[in-house]
């Protein structure tokens, strides 16, 4: 059966596409993304369980507090086309190193979109890594007692907090294995996506522009992408949700130490339960984001 022709390949596509998707994307997964990181902070809230957590944060704090951080959130996928942080970066250099494979006659195979997919996700942590700490801290704010808490208004705010009483330096904590996490993440989700989309498209002889075909080859990744990435998750959110200076080797042996090897799964469920739909939204849009350009460029051909 012949190969479905991929619509994208002969379109040089926007950029800030990939940050556009992403941001909408937020607000479908930020709940989630506040469940697993309260349960990578706390072993005791992890034991809870996905759902009791939620209902405990619910009963608490209010339906609100699920959307604390929320600003952080817009602002690590770059809410203005403008600014350059994470989503924008990793989706839009990942397209621009593609299109450059593409013009020196370089396959896209696998491999080589993997190894794409992981340059862009480390390039775009770096960008994005005040972004995210500001995230964690404010959205782990409501479980610290109440006169340890910062109560942070915006990230703009949970900045300017961290860098008075912390020093530039804190905007550097859980650098490295956040970039290592990204560049893991976005190698799953991006090119794990191509390639299920492709051999998808292949064996059914679905369309690439369909639909159905992308929520299930994003499904897939995400799948893919939160076992693999799920112990470096723990380590970024203990690094950055906490303002004492410990390496990533402390951490692991801390958490070695009182839980196993069993805290490389912690909050695997809140962290698949969010990546699944954020995954799936962000390529779906994404790929709308493209079928709409694509009928604006042929409409004025």
């Amino acid at each position: 059966m012949a190969q479905a022709r991929d619509p994208s390949s002969t379109i040089i596509y926007p950029k800030w596409f990939g940050g556009s998707a992403s941001c909408m994307a937020v607000l479908v997964s930020h709940p989630l993304d506040l469940i697993k990181v309260r349960m990578q902070m706390d072993s005791r809230v992890a034991k809870a369980g996905t759902i009791t957590t939620c209902i405990r944060i619910f009963r608490g704090e209010g339906i609100i507090a699920l959307y604390e951080g929320l600003s952080a959130g817009f602002m690590r996928q770059s809410l203005i086309p403008s600014i350059v942080t994470y989503g924008s970066v990793r989706i839009g250099l990942y397209e621009t190193l593609k299109e450059q494979t593409q013009a020196n006659n370089i396959q896209n195979s696998p491999p080589v979109r993997g190894l794409l997919a992981g340059i862009s996700g480390f390039i775009g942590a770096i960008f994005g890594n005040a972004s995210d700490i500001g995230n964690v801290r404010m959205q782990n704010d409501g479980a610290l007692p109440a006169h340890l808490r910062r109560n942070y208004g915006h990230v703009f705010d949970a900045w300017a907090q961290i860098k008075r009483q912390e020093g530039w330096k804190a905007f550097g904590q859980g650098l490295w294995p956040n970039a290592f996490r990204c560049g893991l993440m976005t190698s799953c989700q991006l090119a794990s996506y191509d390639s299920f989309r492709d051999l998808l498209a292949v064996s059914t002889g679905i369309s690439h522009d369909h639909p159905g075909l992308h929520v299930l080859a994003s499904f897939m990744a995400a799948l893919v992408a939160t076992t693999l990435c799920s112990p470096i998750d723990v380590i970024k959110t203990q690094l950055m949700g906490s303002s004492g200076k410990y390496g990533i080797l402390q951490v692991i042996k801390d958490l070695t130490a009182t839980e196993g090897i069993r805290w490389i799964f912690r909050g695997w469920t809140p962290s698949f339960v969010r990546l699944g739909p954020q995954t799936m939204v962000t390529l779906v849009l994404l790929e709308q984001h493209k079928r709409v350009f694509r009928g604006f460029k042929d409409a004025n051909v």
